[in-house]
């Protein structure tokens, strides 16, 4: 990596570097011109319990802004003497606030004075994701209970597939090239098929 000082340059190379850095939609440091430190990037706000489901959410809006790199550390904080240090600054700092907008006011407070969105992250995870064990059988416990009620059909089916997925998210299909594993499949759909019907109302009980 460049860094400042090594160049004959000076302060106007540095900014050149900089500029060039930052003024590519390509790269992790570009901020467009609605990129702003009020931004919310998820609808529903962490609140502890639904972490794994937030997780996945605020990972997608900062993949769509090409900037996961900050909070899973592989674009780690250089030197405060790097050209890029600037730029890295000003996106941390706005990453961070993104994240903390995204999350409750108790869970907020206990964020303003970590160093890092990396630093953010990883707090959040050390404190908010459970073991595979736990929230399986959390699921599984849903799954067993859950009926249509007074929802309608399309809505019911949405609450399971939402269980359903989050269940995969922690049991993961292995990969196959074997014909067992399209058994397996078949075998999961059916389940999920059982699973519905059983939950329907009364007044479906012909289907």
């Amino acid at each position: 990596m460049v860094r400042g000082g090594s160049s004959n340059g000076g302060r106007g190379s540095q900014s050149h570097y900089e500029i060039i850095v930052v003024e590519y939609s390509s790269s992790p440091y570009f901020l467009h011109n609605g990129d702003h430190p009020g931004l919310v990037l998820v609808s529903n706000p962490l609140i502890g319990a639904n972490y794994h489901t937030w997780r996945r959410a605020m990972l997608m809006a900062l993949t769509a802004k090409n900037k996961v790199g900050f909070v899973d550390g592989t674009i780690p904080r250089p030197n405060s003497n790097d050209l890029i240090f600037g730029a890295w600054n000003r996106c941390n700092s706005m990453i961070s606030s993104w994240i903390i907008n995204s999350v409750n006011r108790d869970i907020a407070d206990s964020l303003l004075y970590l160093d890092s969105s990396c630093d953010i992250w990883r707090d959040l995870n050390d404190r908010f994701s459970q073991g595979n064990g736990p929230r399986i059988f959390q699921i599984k416990k849903q799954l067993s209970a859950i009926n249509q009620g007074s929802l309608d059909v399309n809505s019911f089916f949405t609450k399971l597939k939402i269980l359903w997925n989050e269940l995969k998210e922690f049991q993961p299909v292995p990969l196959c090239h074997c014909g067992g594993l399209r058994i397996w499949i078949d075998y999961q759909h059916r389940e999920y098929v059982l699973q519905f019907l059983m939950g329907l109302n009364d007044s479906y009980a012909q289907i």
